[in-house]
């Protein structure tokens, strides 16, 4: 069945859901989400959104923040027009009805410092700001008659207007919209629109230890590379310096406000190390402290380090940290008393699907916004709470643009042919995935982690290039399943991850390999791009 509506978003995060309410002005937009509306990688996000609003800030402190965590490759452009929409931005948010914390008694806003940030300039709900803008801005989008969201619905494929014609090969390709399954029924839909808009979020599931929820599996960085668009930087995956080590706690983020707020890194002996590498110490870049706390598990042996904040008090903590603190208490970790297991996990795509000012990919009729898009901003190393903000003025700058560019202007009319199951059969050993998912996860954990080499890269494609031959197989002879398209959205990705990293001859944010240690500022400073061919 053929579903046709101006605006086809794919995710249900901010990024999504904010592009809906403005595109929503100008006409109809759908939203397919795969799991529930909520389950987003905006829904967990701790810390919060940076931006300047005090008298004591300015927006070249923060532009000057961004440019020092991205170590020379953050685009001048993208971060000078980020950093100074961003108060615009808030206060669109609590128009819609976000409540950020205010400090006690007070009107003013609370605002949290974060690692890397000179300022106190992070708008935060608590420790929970991710779920009160998710409320927010979902309770508002299911209010608005013109935006239909679509739970429990993956997107398989997007389709391309060469793709459905052998024919039809001019220069400029365009989307025309997606191939949709619902997992409720198994049916697969025909969703066509006059602009298409990637909000999918991250990667984190390609590896075996991650801070995101188990939607984050790549989906819209996948899609993108498969229809043509360029992919840059997947290189810079950036791990969390601070999640909670222990057996239950699945993908539990100390937030970075932890140690904003005074929290120190310890070893096993109780030694504080983060002094001896960087002046800033835990609040140094998230790159530097991930890497510190991984060379001190490599040093000592140990499993983890440990984030001290018991100094504070404990009223201070139970006020500043109530869900960190009662999710902790829940496994058996009072942080008032004790200092917290942590190890670093994957947690951010710096990289992902390379778009212009307005969200635009090289794709025409497409967009990218959010985590799964390449703008520029974060370039070798995202500052923290720079994220979400992200997505909000890209979510505005694109809706314009669509608007402006598609709006009312439907593509010239493509026969789309039904999707066919050829001789698919129903899968008879669901095994297969989850043995190939383990072994993506646990190869890019161990070879393609926070610090690599040519020998790890290398070792790691030749698995992942079996594996996708494998995956590939499996995919033409079974119909198609939501967990069959997130294996071979995290294959493809996996590999995408480490052929950027091939191409960086040099250890730069993120990417750290012990061939090439040092700073290559002569071929360095430039973004890494890949693309599928498209004939």
């Amino acid at each position: 069945m053929e579903k046709a509506s101006r605006f086809l978003v794919i995710g249900s995060g901010i990024a999504g859901l904010s592009f809906a309410l403005h595109a929503a002005r100008n006409g109809t937009v759908t939203i397919i989400t795969k799991k529930e509306a909520a389950e987003s990688s905006t829904n967990y996000a701790q810390g919060g959104i940076a931006t300047v609003w005090s008298g004591e800030d300015t927006f070249e402190s923060h532009i000057e923040d961004t440019h020092r965590a991205g170590a020379g490759l953050c685009h001048a452009d993208t971060v000078d027009l980020v950093v100074r929409d961003a108060p615009a931005r808030i206060r669109e948010l609590i128009g819609w009805g976000v409540e950020f914390t205010r400090r006690t008694g007070k009107r003013e806003y609370d605002l949290h410092r974060e690692g890397g940030h000179s300022r106190r300039r992070i708008f935060h709900a608590q420790d929970l700001t991710g779920r009160e803008v998710e409320r927010a801005l979902l309770d508002r989008a299911r209010k608005n008659r013109r935006i239909r969201i679509l739970e429990n619905h993956a997107a398989i494929n997007l389709i391309t207007r060469q793709k459905i014609s052998s024919f039809d090969r001019q220069d400029a390709d365009e989307v025309l919209g997606a191939y949709v399954l619902d997992r409720n029924t198994g049916a697969i839909h025909t969703f066509v629109a006059e602009a298409t808009i990637l909000s999918t979020g991250g990667s984190g599931k390609v590896y075996l230890y991650t801070s995101n929820p188990d939607v984050a599996t790549g989906d819209g960085v996948a899609m993108a590379y498969r229809a043509g668009a360029t992919i840059a930087n997947m290189e810079f995956v950036q791990f969390h310096p601070t999640c909670l080590y222990h057996p239950h706690a699945k993908s539990f983020l100390i937030s970075e406000a932890v140690r904003g707020e005074g929290a120190v890194l310890l070893n096993r002996a109780g030694k504080r190390f983060m002094e001896d590498v960087h002046p800033m110490k835990e609040l140094a870049p998230r790159d530097i402290v991930a890497r510190a706390i991984d060379s001190e598990l490599k040093r000592t042996g140990e499993d983890c380090a440990y984030l001290d904040i018991r100094h504070k008090g404990a009223p201070f903590i139970r006020k500043h940290f109530p869900n960190i603190y009662r999710t902790c208490l829940s496994f058996g970790i009072d942080m008032t008393r004790d200092p917290l297991p942590v190890v670093p996990a994957a947690h951010y795509q710096c990289g992902g699907v390379r778009t212009n000012l307005q969200g635009e990919t090289d794709v025409r009729r497409l967009f990218a916004i959010g985590e799964c898009a390449c703008t520029g901003l974060h370039g070798a190393n995202r500052l923290a709470s720079n994220s979400l903000l992200e997505a909000l003025v890209f979510s505005d700058r694109a809706a314009r643009r669509a608007v402006a560019a598609y709006s009312g202007k439907p593509h010239p009319r493509t026969a789309i042919p039904k999707w066919d199951p050829g001789k698919a059969q129903e899968p008879d050993e669901a095994v297969v995935v989850s043995h190939n998912w383990e072994e993506i996860r646990r190869t890019m954990w161990n070879y393609v982690g926070i610090v690599r080499s040519n020998k790890r890269l290398s070792r790691a494609l030749d698995r992942i290039e079996l594996l996708k031959r494998e995956i590939s197989e499996y995919y033409w002879n079974f119909k198609v399943t939501g967990d069959v398209l997130e294996l071979r959205n995290i294959c493809t990705v996996a590999e995408l991850i480490v052929r950027c990293a091939m191409q960086r001859k040099e250890s730069r944010g993120l990417h750290t390999t012990i061939d090439y240690p040092y700073l290559d500022e002569e071929h360095g400073r430039r973004d890494t791009l890949i693309r599928r061919p498209r004939f």
